[in-house]
């Protein structure tokens, strides 16, 4: 009796354990992109108001994006070379220094041209270092969180982000109203310490032992490995695993297909329903606040026990409010569409995760999270590109329309087993 109390002492306090580290971790990496968000969206507001040039605000969303799809896929190859936490903490370190780097110059910055270029390249540099953690912390969790449990805090983690995104520019355009853009900079600073000592005391070493629901083929993981051969060993295992394949091809057509209802819903609002800021500031709110319910949802509900029924049921829900959003003439229901909407995409978005995190080999795990941002930072600007364009040749509703119905017929097309995940 004696040994079995002190084994179920010691089960509770591992437990306990987990779970705690699960939270500081989740907890630091809100904290610090709450204040990279905020001076993402203050930068790019600033120039905005400051020079209304399209080329300009043109300039700085590239430079938000191209960098990380870039660095995306080889910073998934350190992921798997290196601690993941020494990358995420350097990460968060090298990100606030090229803020204070730029808070020191400005003042010595004191032409528009220069200024503007000087903030440009802090953009970029930004952007490479989230192309690295990013990949870094989707392949770490699995390192804190039982199996069983990755899909709850996967839904937490994204009820943390949508919260962060819908706090950081309401913060950032206080902070602007009330104070300087160097002002501004230096929350960013100040989000970076709590959340670099939190990680800190995070122990993040091996690999708990699991069953994977998708074995690979046996990879192994050497230290020594080039990082060109690594590189190709990660693309070649995506490319013949069928699980990852089909689910990254997925996720970049999810992303592409978000674009009409989900990225350009501004532009839908401005023409059938009003182009106040009020229009426009609701439409937000309402598709953050689904997002950070639908993370709350999966966070505390898991999804179904089949991940294929969630995944299935988040697309064609998804879809069908796509397809409301497009049909719909009344703007309160445009609302609560747009709020079911954003609680469908952070359902789909959290399931793929989970099932990547649960299909995909340890040893290269950071490599297939790599993909995925890739996917993301890819189709995002593709979508943008061929559906903002067609926008101005057809009624953007007819677009979100035709987008849903797609997802509808993918949603109930998709396919989840434990060896293979099947999309038409």
């Amino acid at each position: 009796m004696n040994i079995l109390s002190v084994l179920n002492k010691s089960n509770a306090g591992h437990k306990k354990s987990w779970r705690k580290n699960a939270v500081l971790f989740l907890v630091s990496q809100s904290i610090t992109l709450f204040g990279s968000t905020l001076v993402q969206m203050a930068v790019v507001w600033y120039v905005t108001l400051s020079t209304s040039s399209g080329a300009w605000t043109a300039a700085f969303s590239i430079c938000s994006y191209l960098p990380q799809f870039l660095i995306s896929i080889p910073g998934g190859v350190w992921a798997d070379r290196f601690s993941r936490k020494r990358l995420i903490l350097s990460s968060d370190l090298f990100t606030a220094l090229i803020t204070l780097a730029m808070i020191v110059l400005m003042p010595y910055l004191s032409t528009e041209p220069s200024l503007l270029s000087g903030l440009l390249l802090m953009s970029v540099l930004r952007s490479l270092c989230a192309g690295i953690q990013t990949p870094a912390v989707n392949a770490a969790l699995p390192q804190l969180v039982p199996a069983g449990q990755l899909q709850r805090f996967n839904g937490i983690n994204a009820a943390l982000q949508s919260f962060v995104q819908f706090a950081a520019p309401a913060a950032a355009g206080a902070f602007l109203s009330f104070g300087t853009l160097r002002m501004t900079l230096l929350i960013d600073i100040f989000t970076a310490i709590p959340g670099i000592i939190l990680l800190s005391a995070v122990p993040l070493s091996g690999e708990h032992p699991r069953n994977l629901s998708c074995r690979s083929s046996g990879l192994s993981h050497r230290g020594s490995q080039r990082f060109s051969s690594a590189l190709k060993t990660g693309l070649a295992y995506a490319f013949s695993h069928s699980p990852v394949r089909r689910l990254l091809i997925l996720y970049g057509l999810f992303v592409f297909l978000c674009v009409p209802a989900g990225f350009l819903s501004g532009l839908l609002v401005s023409r059938a329903y009003g182009s106040s800021y009020g229009h426009l500031t609701a439409a937000e709110l309402a598709g953050f606040a689904g997002m950070t319910a639908g993370g709350a949802l999966m966070g505390t509900w898991g999804g179904f026990s089949r991940r294929e029924k969630t995944l299935s049921a988040g697309l064609v829900l998804f879809g069908a409010m796509a397809v409301l959003m497009g049909t719909t003439p009344d703007f309160p229901l445009y609302l609560v569409s747009m709020l079911v909407y954003g609680i469908a995409l952070t359902a789909v978005q959290t399931t793929i995760t989970t099932l990547l995190q649960e299909c995909t080999d340890a040893s290269v795990r950071g490599r297939v999270f790599g993909m995925l941002g890739s996917m993301y930072s890819g189709f995002l600007p593709l979508g943008m590109a061929v559906f903002g364009p067609l926008s101005d040749q057809m009624p953007l509703q007819w677009i979100m329309t035709a987008s849903g119905i797609f997802l509808i017929c993918t949603g109930l097309r998709v396919r989840v087993s434990r060896s293979s995940v099947h999309v038409p």
